[in-house]
């Protein structure tokens, strides 16, 4: 299969890029920035270098393509999320250039396009399950998730098949998200808005690559990927503390929310989302079934990676 990948040396893309080949994919990768290129390469794909709101451009680049995958995403680290603006280039990827790379796949003559997505635009359900028929309520910085989403449905049209992967909260160690997080746990403190017995679903980067190969296989529609188990708010960073070796740290009260607008609304949701629609599709199995298995996975990485630096120096 001929697969046109966008994202690909983004912590998702660079763990698919390497799967895609692995199973004789002939794979076009699109590339940003020329150092980029030699990862790439050694990877044993083609790299390219399109501008993703280029229509024109982008029609010649995907043309002749059996699939695309766009994992293409600009999220803006740290505290610099809640700066005004900050979401602005990530929403015209969402509405702007997901809308080209469908055109031009269809154009092209591509029979399977999938999206990315972000499954922290459900409501807060409290206790309860969700799943791919609960409605999402995507708060004003994320509304562009419908945009991308419409998009890859239309694909879904004429005998092709539009895939929407819902993935949920990010975690691994080349995440600054985690990296972030280690530190305010070691600190004592986590600035996470949010009920301490709420629930926080998560995927691990590696986990999240899988399923992008399991959409390959899958029929048309939206699928959630996250882990087995969801895990409550304290317990969640709890057991990263249980894992450092350091005590349990204190959260932000819930009303710290309304001092971030409306990121700080969706972070404090209670999301207890389920991923039975993507195991039943294409018989996906997270490797890390809970958090608790996936930090201990990320805290033996950075601690190998310290070891290395520290020889090398």
């Amino acid at each position: 299969m001929r697969v046109f990948l966008t994202g690909a040396t983004g912590v998702i893309g660079r763990r698919v890029l390497p799967l895609l080949v692995g199973l004789d994919h002939s794979v076009t990768a699109v590339a940003h920035r020329p150092q980029s290129w030699g990862e790439i390469e050694r990877a044993g794909a083609v790299p390219v270098q399109v501008d993703l709101f280029a229509r024109a451009a982008i029609q010649r680049a995907v043309a002749g393509h059996d699939a695309v995958i766009n994992l293409a995403t600009h999220l803006p680290a740290g505290l610099r999320m809640f700066l005004p603006g900050a979401w602005a280039e990530n929403d015209r990827i969402r509405r702007i250039a997901s809308a080209n790379l469908v055109d031009a796949a269809i154009a092209g003559g591509a029979t399977r396009f999938i999206q990315e997505s972000f499954a922290p635009a459900y409501p807060d359900r409290g206790e309860a399950w969700i799943d791919e028929r609960t409605p999402i309520a995507p708060v004003r910085y994320s509304r562009s998730v419908v945009d991308a989403e419409r998009s890859a449905q239309r694909f879904s049209s004429g005998g092709r098949t539009g895939v929407v992967l819902r993935f949920a909260a990010f975690y691994g160690p080349d995440s600054w998200f985690t990296r972030d997080l280690i530190r305010y746990v070691r600190h004592g403190f986590v600035p996470i808005p949010g009920a301490a017995d709420s629930f926080i679903s998560s995927v691990s980067h590696d986990d999240a690559a899988t399923a992008v190969m399991g959409a390959l296989l899958a029929r048309a529609g939206i699928y959630n990927v996250v882990d087995d188990e969801p895990m409550r708010r304290g317990e969640f960073v709890g057991s990263l503390a249980e894992t450092l070796g350091v005590p349990a740290p204190k959260l932000a009260p819930p009303w710290m929310k309304y001092l971030f607008g409306s990121l700080g609304e969706m972070l404090a949701r209670s999301l207890r989302i389920s991923n039975r629609k993507l195991r039943e599709e294409c018989a996906w199995v997270p490797k890390y079934p809970t958090v608790r298995e996936g930090w201990r996975a990320v805290a033996a990485t950075i601690s190998a990676s310290s070891q290395v630096r520290s020889t090398a120096r």
